[in-house]
Formats: C-alpha cells, sequence, structure tokens
C-alpha cells in the first residue's frame, strides 16, 4: 500500500532511540522527509545515519540536537525543520520521563519534571506546528502516549503525563479540524528496544521479566518498536484521512480496558 508520504514533511521528537526512531525510520521508508531531535549529539547522528539506510530519500533525512524540554529547544527543532524542508506536515510528540515513587515518595520537583519532560514539548511542538500547517492546507499531529495513560497501571508519574497527552489529542483533534489537522494518540504497551527502560530491567532481573511476560502479554513477548512506528507512519498518511482525535492502542492485547 502506496501510504502517500512522499514530500510530506515530518519533525520527530525524542527521535534518536526507540519509538521515536521507529517512527521516522516508518516514515522516511515511505518518502516522508523527516528531522530527528535529540539531546545527545553523538547517539543522535548515528540514528540519523540509520533512517537514512532504509529513507526512500536519504537527502531527506536530518537532525537538530536540543534541550526539547525548554521552548527554546522546541522553537528551534521546528525552525530547523520548515528551514530544511520548507514545509511541516507532520509532528510526532515522542517525549516521554517520569520519576518517583508513590504519593507520599515523590516531590513537587519530580512532578515538575514529568510535565517539563513530556507535556510541555508535546504543547510547544503543536502550538508551533500548527500555523505551519494551516499554511500547508492541513497536517497531522501524533501523541506517542501509553497504555498506562488510558487505565491504572505502570509509574503514577507516568500515568498522569501519558493521560494528559490523550486527553490534550482529543481536545485539539476537534479544535484543530476546521483547519484539517487531525490530531490523535498511539497509546503503546510494553516495548522492547536497546537502552529502553524494558531492556534494563531484563537485563537486571531474567527470571522476574520471564514472568512479567507469562503473566502480563498474550503473546508470550515483548512488542517491537517498528510495531508501533508503523502504526504512527500510516496515521500520518492520507490512508488514515479518517482517523482523528482516537486513541490507537498498540499492545498486543495486553491492556485490560474496553475502550
Amino acid at each position: 500500500m502506496d501510504l502517500q508520504l512522499s514530500g510530506k514533511a515530518a519533525l520527530i521528537t525524542g527521535s534518536s532511540r526507540g519509538l521515536g526512531l521507529a517512527s521516522a525510520k516508518s516514515l522516511a521508508a515511505e518518502g516522508c522527509r523527516v528531522m530527528l531531535t535529540a539531546r545527545g549529539v553523538e547517539r543522535l547522528r548515528e540514528a540519523e545515519e540509520e533512517v537514512r539506510g532504509v529513507a526512500a530519500d536519504a537527502d531527506g533525512v536530518a537532525s537538530i540536537a536540543g534541550d526539547l524540554a525548554t521552548a527554546d529547544g522546541i522553537a528551534a527543532a521546528v525552525e530547523a525543520t520548515v528551514s530544511r524542508f520548507g514545509r511541516l506536515d507532520i509532528l510526532v510528540n515522542n517525549m516521554g520521563l517520569a520519576r518517583g515513587a508513590g504519593l507520599l515518595d515523590t516531590s513537587d520537583e519530580e512532578w515538575q519534571e514529568a510535565f517539563d519532560q513530556t507535556l510541555f514539548p508535546a504543547i510547544r511542538a503543536s502550538r508551533l506546528a500548527v500555523p505551519h500547517m494551516q499554511r500547508a492546507g492541513g497536517g497531522v499531529i501524533i501523541m506517542v502516549t501509553s497504555i498506562w495513560g488510558r487505565e491504572a497501571g505502570g509509574r503514577m508519574t507516568y500515568n498522569a503525563v501519558k493521560a494528559a497527552e490523550t486527553s490534550l489529542a482529543k481536545a485539539l483533534a476537534h479544535q484543530l479540524a476546521k483547519h484539517n489537522i487531525r490530531v490523535l494518540s498511539v497509546a503503546p504497551g510494553s516495548i522492547l528496544f536497546p537502552g529502553g527502560s524494558w531492556h534494563r530491567r531484563q537485563q537486571a532481573d531474567p527470571e522476574g521479566i520471564a514472568e512479567f511476560i507469562r503473566r502480563e502479554l498474550p503473546f508470550g513477548r515483548f512488542g517491537r518498536a517498528e510495531e508501533v512506528g508503523d502504526v504512527v507512519a500510516f496515521l500520518a498518511s492520507p490512508r488514515a484521512s479518517w482517523i482523528s482525535g482516537a486513541s490507537i492502542v498498540v499492545d498486543g492485547g495486553q491492556s485490560r480496558s474496553n475502550l
């Protein structure tokens, strides 16, 4: 299936590894021009080369390093995308970090960090991207959230910020439809990739993680990052033109919610 993404331009935040990198690869393989972003320069350059290796147009792959938890960092990423490609059609908000424990053990600083590293980058990037999408006649904004933003489970701070992103996507979908801008969220379950949290836990406690897989994952394995990236590429494409406001679960049946 041709996803009709050739010539489109995408900005993917937090794209040096994991779900952001997988999304960049899937979009680039379909002919989309992509701008990768992250803080770590060395890993970002490696990711850029990985994406070039699968891209339909290797010249349509670029990257910019910066602190996306700051307003200036987000502004620079959006500006770099438009400067390089002349447009911005697709925004994938993939930032996510949340520390802390229970209510009594989580400080105000940890709560603030969770919002600064996850929700506010999505708000700022979306606010800056929309005028460019309006000029192009439309666009797509995708929030990479989590099944733990839809139901109980996972770390408390992570639940809160991912639920907020899911709600933000729904609100923006209604607000921006008149501009032909679709907004939606993708809610992955437990995904394994090198350097990710599940990979670290598996290395530290293989027996415990094997039991988690048997108990919680119906297919008997973790999800793969590319399985999420391919869904992102489809949803960003004109082939998904009547999907907006939805939260698309990509979890191999892990979650328990009926909705």
